[in-house]
């Protein structure tokens, strides 16, 4: 077996075949290379999503490409309320990737998977010419199902509604930047990706009347918040000095003129929840160890569709989506 991938390894033959036997079906539940997986019944409302990874660099501090995708995928379901099920994923390799670097990111995928619950039961794989797809690029499609008495939609909120985040803001964002550009920290700042299927369950199972949640990836908390606002024609306001933001992410962003509100995230989420149900998740989460996890805000009907931020100076700003792109492939 070649030590890099080869154009051969794409092209349907004996390459391909060996290279799926050998280092794919064993990390995924895929028992046969048939056109499809057959999924068992299911009792309740199906939630199905998809998305793409392009990261650069392929591996950061506290994860990789492969992993990344596996959580990202979880999380898009578990916002829905959802419980994942089945994942799938393509993949696009460039001609001379190596082959140990795809091993360490299908190692990952499958612990990633095998954490969160959900089980790879398809993919694809195609190589493209050197200089196409910059190592590798992966798609993930994910398959859930939703119990017919959760409805976890921003159509839900309603004014009164306080507004949680579950971790940290800007860490995902600014471990990526800082890698890119070889700067460091200490205590070591490190990607905040991680599955949260878990996480929504307790809060189900714990009949936290739950009205809408998001994970606040490309565009940052502000972007999400703005976006909600917008859906719902409601106001969003939050305090600057509720909303957790490690240090080191803070120096980060001063140094490079960035906001941590617009940064990515990768492993926390937006929650609105009734007011008399807010300390009771806050201490759900905070008990999962979301020590960080924080009541950063309250929904309001006027001014619609606004998201305003009370400084920590006493002042007042509106918060708008992010205008351009501040930090290109961080997913």
């Amino acid at each position: 077996m070649s030590e890099r991938i080869l154009l051969g390894h794409g092209s349907g033959g004996k390459l391909m075949h060996e290279l799926l036997r050998r280092y794919f079906l064993p990390r995924f539940s895929i028992t046969e290379t048939g056109d499809a997986a057959i999924l068992d019944k299911v009792d309740g409302k199906l939630a199905f999503t998809t998305d793409s990874y392009v990261v650069t660099p392929l591996f950061f501090p506290g994860g990789n490409i492969g992993e990344l995708a596996v959580n990202g995928t979880v999380n898009d379901l578990s916002m829905m309320g959802a419980t994942p099920l089945y994942l799938t994923a393509g993949f696009i390799i460039e001609e001379g990737f190596q082959i140990e670097d795809l091993q360490k990111i299908l190692i990952s995928m499958a612990g990633a998977a095998e954490k969160a619950g959900i089980r790879i039961v398809a993919g694809d794989t195609k190589v493209v010419e050197k200089g196409k797809a910059d190592g590798i690029f992966i798609n993930t499609s994910g398959v859930g199902i939703i119990p017919d008495n959760v409805a976890i939609h921003p159509g839900c909120i309603r004014p009164g509604d306080r507004v949680i985040v579950s971790g940290p803001v800007g860490t995902h964002g600014t471990s990526i930047l800082s890698q890119r550009n070889g700067l460091t920290f200490e205590p070591p700042l490190h990607s905040d990706t991680k599955a949260l299927n878990h996480i929504v369950r307790k809060m189900l199972d714990a009949s936290i009347n739950i009205h809408a949640m998001r994970d606040p990836t490309r565009g940052g908390l502000a972007t999400t918040l703005k976006e909600i606002a917008i859906e719902t024609g409601l106001c969003i306001e939050i305090e600057e000095d509720k909303i957790p933001v490690l240090p080191q992410v803070k120096g980060a962003c001063e140094i490079l003129g960035l906001d941590p509100l617009y940064v990515a995230n990768e492993g926390i989420m937006v929650i609105f929840v009734p007011e008399e149900h807010s300390e009771k998740t806050l201490y759900l989460l905070k008990g999962s160890g979301e020590t960080l996890a924080s009541i950063i805000g309250i929904v309001k009907e006027k001014p619609e569709g606004i998201v305003l931020l009370k400084t920590l100076i006493g002042g007042t700003r509106i918060i708008d989506m992010l205008s351009g792109e501040q930090l290109p492939r961080i997913c």
